[in-house]
């Protein structure tokens, strides 16, 4: 079936002084601007509760934010800036921040013609000893490049980066990270590390609006979904639908899809990566279904989803995911995604109800929020930019209800 896309149908004016830049003293003192069945309002976030349908359950995804970002130095002096996206060796992210001595990432390098060759370093202490950490390219160069890493110091991989790196904030930002990014570019929930951006939807929550909300009878459930840098790719084809999807990893436990069932129809996904993770699931049912496993490790294709039968039900979808780990003991699976959710006739099989930022001209996510809403993304986007939203990772948030 062929798709097509124009991404032009997708743009719209975002004024440089509309992005904001820091996030706001309080988490949930952003506005909420609500799209109810077509009507479009303004509220506080904290008041997130008072909107939402009693008892309905909103997904998290729990992911933490690494610090990926290592300023290096070649023996002459220059300066390299390493950005770690995911690891190579090992693979397994719990594995890769375990690693003691070596490990070896996919990464983007800054200034990368002053590194074609020969290693680069950083020297640093730890445990009050001095210590260095050296990096090596070891794959073909390109966008993204193998870098092997070697350190002396008796440490985890992750506790290196916690101790060495810096947070990656987004490039519109136009700034370096600063001390406020180390806890507002994290949400109050994230556990699991391994994303390279924060799931900005949900840094507007606190320990006080989740244990008010829960209060209301809202129930709460998560799944992890890494999120990489190609989260930030443009759209450079005109037809969007020959944009390649990046593909990002996701777990989700046997827990939350009996909860998913259990409260379905009332499912509210908190960010565009709860959507991703979510709607991925009927992906791996379907398999199960038509071949008996979920084949976790072949990533969801961008467009398997569309390829389902249109009576193929997420609640069945569930069950059959539910049965498959009961059946094989497992308690969690683990999974990627390359999923690509657009106005082509998407089915949300999963998700009834969106929590999302104010998105890029232009992006992928955009297209996700028009395959929910339609049109009215248009109307939505001219509705915030006429009433002082702030857009992007540190803006205002939205409420996104069919």
């Amino acid at each position: 079936m062929e798709r097509h896309i124009a991404i032009d149908d997708f743009d719209y004016d975002l004024p440089e002084a509309r992005i904001a830049k820091f996030p706001l003293p309080e988490r949930s003192a952003s506005k909420l601007l609500v799209y109810d069945r077509g009507a479009i309002g303004e509220r506080r976030f904290a008041e997130l509760g008072e909107v939402l349908p009693a008892g309905s359950l909103l997904v998290f995804n729990n992911t933490r934010v690494i610090r990926a970002r290592i300023i290096m130095h070649k023996p002459s002096g220059a300066r390299v800036e390493v950005f770690c996206l995911e690891p190579h060796d090992p693979a397994d992210y719990e594995r890769a921040f375990a690693a003691k001595g070596c490990a070896e990432w996919s990464c983007i390098v800054g200034n990368a013609k002053k590194w074609k060759e020969g290693f680069v370093e950083i020297a640093f202490e730890y445990d009050g000893r001095p210590h260095t950490l050296r990096a090596c390219q070891t794959g073909p160069a390109g966008r993204e490049r193998i870098v092997r890493f070697e350190w002396t110091a008796h440490a985890t991989f992750g506790q290196l980066l916690e101790h060495l790196g810096r947070i990656p904030i987004p490039p519109y930002l136009n700034r370096e990270s600063e001390a406020i990014d180390n806890d507002r570019y994290q949400t109050v929930y994230a556990r699991f590390e391994g994303s390279v951006a924060a799931p900005t939807a949900g840094l507007h929550f606190t320990p006080a609006l989740i244990d008010e909300m829960k209060s209301r009878g809202f129930d709460f459930g998560e799944v992890t979904l890494h999120v990489g840098a190609g989260t930030f790719l443009p759209v450079k084809d005109e037809d969007a639908a020959r944009h390649p999807m990046h593909t990002e990893h996701f777990e989700i436990r046997r827990q939350t899809v009996e909860t998913l069932l259990s409260k379905w129809g009332s499912v509210v996904a908190v960010g565009t990566t709860s959507v991703r993770t979510l709607e991925s699931l009927p992906a791996l049912a379907w398999r199960i279904r038509t071949g008996g496993t979920p084949a976790a490790e072949r990533p969801v294709g961008q467009w398997e989803l569309y390829d389902l039968p249109e009576d193929f039900a997420g609640d069945e979808a569930l069950r059959i995911l539910l049965t498959y780990m009961e059946e094989q003991g497992l308690e969690r699976i683990k999974a990627a995604t390359q999923i690509m959710i657009t106005p082509l006739g998407y089915r949300f099989r999963i998700v009834r109800h969106i929590v999302t930022n104010f998105h890029q001209p232009r992006s992928t996510l955009l297209l996700l929020v028009s395959a929910y809403v339609g049109s009215d993304w248009r109307r939505i986007y001219d509705y915030a930019l006429g009433h002082d939203f702030r857009f992007l990772s540190y803006g205002d948030s939205s409420l996104l209800m069919r």
